[in-house]
C-alpha cells in the first residue's frame, strides 16, 4: 500500500463532469497540499502485478489493481448491468474478496463497520440507478461521523448519459452535499489516478466518504495504465506549529480550578496520547457518543458520556467546568442542548483538524485548527518538561492531579458527589427483563472487551450507557445520522476486520428489520455475529416520546400484530431458522445470564431474541433544546 508526502501547493481538482457545467474547486481542509506518491516504509517496493507492463487491459481491471494497490482486500459489492465487469475483474483478483450483501444499504453499512473497526477505509460497490441510490443513506452517515468509505458504482455508457437512460441517474449531483468529493470517470486512463487520489481525499485531515462513478464503456475500455502520476489536491499537513498555543493552553490548566475534558470521535487515533494527557493532569474525561471507547470508561477519572442522555456527573461536571477542554468534537445538539447554556461559565479550547468545526455552533476562548494527537503530543511534552511543578497529594486515598492541584481534592470530590447523588438508575418489572440489566450482564460476560454495533433506538442509548466501553473501534454506531438498520451489516464488516474479536450487534427489533436480509450474508459468509435483539414490539424511542412527554397519542410505534397481540410477531427465531442460524429466546431475569453464555460459546453466528418490556424508558434525559438544569434525572 502506497503512503503520501504532503507539502504546500497551489492546485485544485478540475472535474469534467457532465452532469456539471463547471469546474469546481474542493478545499479539504485549511491547507493546501501536494500530495506525492511514496512507498510504504517496511512495505513492498514494488506491486507485483499479474499484467506486463505494456500489456492493455479492461478498464474494470485496472480499476481492481489500483484497489490492490491501495492495499484493499474486502470489497461489499452487489452486482448490476452497469457493475458486471468491476464484478468479472474481481473474480480475476486473488487479493480481494468480494462480499456480496443481499441489499446496497447493507453493502455500505458493511463497509463502514469494516472502516470503523480497523481504521482503513471501507470499499462498496454497486451498479447504477436504484443499486445506486440505494447507498444514499450509508454515505450520508459516514460523512456525519467521519468515516473512510470509497464508494464505487456502474454508471450508463457515455453516450446514454443525460438521456435520462434506464437506471441512469446523476449520481455525483445527487451526493455532491454528501461526500468529500465524488468523481465521474470520463476517460479509462484516469482510473489510476482518481483511485489513488480517492484513498488520500477519504483518509486524510478530516476523513470522510468519497464516491467514484464508472460508465459502463469505461469499464470495457482496453488500455495500459499509468501508475505514477503524481496527484495534486487541497488537503491538510499533518504539521503542528502553534507551539505558543499548547503553552497557553498548559497555563489555562495551570490555572483552572474546574476542568474537563469533552472528548470526541476525533480522538480515536490518539487514545494513547489522551491517557498519557489525563495522567499528567488528573483532568477528568467526558465523552460524546462518537467517542466512547477513547478513553476507558473503567478508569476513575472517567464521567463517561455526556449530552442528552449522559451521565448526570457529566453533565454537571461541564456545566460547572471553568476550563472546557474540547478534543476532536463538533459540539453537537445532542451534546449542548441549549447551545447558549452549555459550558457558560468555561474557558472554551477547542482542538480540531476540520476548520469549519471551529467556532461553528460554540465559540471558542483559545482554537487550535490540527490533528489532535500532534496536539496532544505537543502539549504531553510541555506537560513532561515541566514535570518538576508536580504537586504531591498530600490528603491519603484522596487523587489528586500530578501537574498541579487546581483539578484535584475539591473538584473531585464535588463530582464524586454527584455520581452518589445521581447514580443510573432503571425500572424493573418482576421476572421480565430490564433491556439495562441485560447491557450490564453482557458486559460482565465480555469483561468490556466486545466489539458492539447497534442500530438506533433506546437500544443503542442503553448501549452506550450500559456498556463499559474500554477500547477505541470497539463502539459502532450510526451517531449523526441516526440511521436504523446499521447494527446488522456494520457487525459483518467488523467481523470481518477483526477476526477472532467478538462481535455482537446490540439491536432493537425495530432496527434490526431495516437490514434483516443480511442474516443471509452472515451464514453464506460464516461470520461468527452475535445478534443481542432487544424485542419490546415497538419503536420503542418513539413510544417513550409520544407516551411521556408527547400527547400520549400513538405515533403508529407498536410493531407487532394488532390482531394477536400476545404473540411475538414477527418471530425473529423463524427468520434465523430460515437462515440456519442457530437462535433462542429469553423472557425472564433469571434465565438471561445462561441464555447470553450459550450464545457466546456457541461457534459461528447466533441469534438471542430477549424479550423486554416495552415500558422501559432511557434515562437520564435532557430534552431537546434544553439545558442540563432541565434534565429528567433517574428511573421513571
Amino acid at each position: 500500500m502506497a503512503s503520501f508526502k504532503l507539502l504546500p501547493a497551489l492546485f485544485s481538482i478540475p472535474n469534467t463532469n457532465p452532469y456539471r457545467k463547471t469546474t469546481i474547486r474542493t478545499y479539504l481542509s485549511h491547507r493546501r497540499l501536494n500530495v506525492i506518491l511514496e512507498p510504504s516504509p517496511g512495505g513492498a517496493k514494488t506491486f507485483i502485478s499479474r499484467f506486463a507492463a505494456d500489456e492493455p487491459r479492461k478498464g474494470s481491471d485496472i480499476l481492481v489493481e489500483a484497489l490492490e494497490r491501495e492495499g484493499v482486500s474486502h470489497v461489499f459489492g452487489y452486482p448490476g448491468g452497469a457493475s458486471m465487469e468491476i464484478h468479472e475483474a474481481l473474480a480475476r483478483s486473488s487479493i480481494i474478496r468480494n462480499v456480496q450483501p443481499r441489499h446496497e444499504q447493507g453493502g455500505i453499512f458493511a463497509a463502514d463497520g469494516y472502516a470503523r473497526a480497523s481504521g482503513r477505509p471501507g470499499v462498496c460497490l454497486t451498479s447504477s440507478g436504484p443499486g445506486a441510490t440505494n447507498i444514499i443513506s450509508g454515505i450520508a452517515d459516514a460523512n456525519f461521523d467521519s468515516i473512510p468509505i470509497v464508494a464505487i458504482t456502474g454508471q450508463v455508457p457515455r453516450r446514454l448519459m443525460g438521456t435520462d437512460a434506464f437506471q441512469e441517474v446523476p449520481l455525483t449531483d445527487i451526493t455532491r452535499p454528501i461526500t468529500k468529493f465524488n468523481y465521474l470517470v470520463l476517460d479509462v486512463e484516469e482510473i489510476p489516478f482518481i483511485v489513488k487520489e480517492a484513498f488520500v481525499i477519504a483518509t486524510s485531515g478530516r476523513p470522510g466518504p468519497v464516491l467514484i462513478d464508472i460508465p459502463r464503456d469505461i469499464q470495457k475500455e482496453m488500455a495500459i495504465p499509468n501508475w505514477n502520476k503524481p496527484i495534486m489536491l487541497h488537503g491538510n499537513a499533518s504539521k503542528l506549529q502553534e507551539k505558543a498555543l499548547l503553552e497557553e493552553i498548559v497555563r489555562l490548566i495551570s490555572q483552572s480550578k474546574r476542568p474537563v475534558v469533552y472528548a470526541g470521535g476525533g480522538c480515536m487515533n490518539c487514545s494513547e496520547e489522551l491517557r498519557r494527557f489525563v495522567e499528567l493532569t488528573g483532568i477528568p474525561v467526558a465523552t460524546t457518543l462518537m467517542g466512547l471507547g477513547v478513553f476507558p470508561s473503567t478508569d476513575e477519572l472517567s464521567l463517561r458520556m455526556l449530552g442528552m442522555h449522559g451521565t448526570m456527573r457529566a453533565n454537571y461536571a461541564v456545566d460547572r467546568s471553568d476550563l472546557l477542554l474540547a478534543f476532536g468534537v463538533r459540539f453537537d445538539d445532542r451534546v449542548t442542548g441549549k447551545v447558549e447554556a452549555f459550558a457558560e461559565n468555561a474557558k472554551i479550547v477547542h482542538i480540531d483538524i476540520d476548520p469549519t468545526e471551529i467556532g461553528k455552533n460554540k465559540k471558542p476562548h483559545l482554537s487550535i485548527c490540527t490533528d489532535v494527537k500532534l496536539a496532544l503530543e505537543g502539549i504531553n511534552k510541555i506537560l513532561e518538561k515541566n514535570a518538576a511543578k508536580q504537586v504531591i497529594p498530600v490528603e491519603k486515598d484522596i487523587p489528586m492531579t500530578k501537574y498541579n492541584d487546581n483539578a484535584s481534592s475539591t473538584w473531585r470530590k464535588e463530582i464524586e458527589e454527584q455520581k452518589e447523588k445521581h447514580p443510573p438508575s432503571y425500572r424493573t418489572f418482576g421476572e421480565a427483563i430490564p433491556p439495562q440489566y441485560a447491557i450490564q450482564l453482557l458486559d460482565e460476560l465480555t469483561n468490556g472487551d466486545a466489539i458492539v454495533c447497534t442500530g438506533v433506538g433506546q437500544h443503542q442509548m442503553w448501549a452506550a450507557q450500559y456498556y463499559k466501553h474500554k477500547h477505541p473501534r470497539h463502539w459502532l454506531s450510526s451517531s449523526g445520522l441516526g440511521a436504523m438498520g446499521f447494527g446488522l451489516p456494520a457487525a459483518m464488516g467488523a467481523a470481518l476486520a477483526k477476526p477472532g474479536a467478538v462481535v455482537i450487534d446490540i439491536d432493537g427489533d425495530g432496527s434490526f428489520m431495516m437490514n434483516i436480509q443480511e442474516l443471509t450474508t452472515i451464514r453464506v459468509e460464516n461470520l461468527p455475529v452475535k445478534m443481542m435483539i432487544f424485542n419490546n414490539q415497538h419503536l420503542g424511542m418513539v413510544y417513550q416520546y409520544e407516551y411521556e412527554y408527547g400527547d400520549s397519542n400513538s405515533m403508529h410505534s407498536y410493531l407487532g400484530n394488532p390482531s394477536n397481540q400476545a404473540e411475538v410477531f414477527p418471530d425473529m427465531l423463524m427468520f434465523a431458522k430460515a437462515c440456519n442460524i442457530a437462535a433462542a429466546r429469553v423472557t425472564k431475569k433469571g434465565e438471561l445470564r445462561e441464555a447470553i453464555e450459550k450464545m457466546l460459546k456457541t461457534p459461528g453466528p447466533y441469534l438471542l431474541d430477549v424479550m423486554v418490556p416495552h415500558e422501559a424508558q432511557v434515562m437520564q434525559l435532557i430534552p431537546d433544546g434544553s439545558s442540563f438544569k432541565d434534565a429528567i434525572r433517574g428511573a421513571q
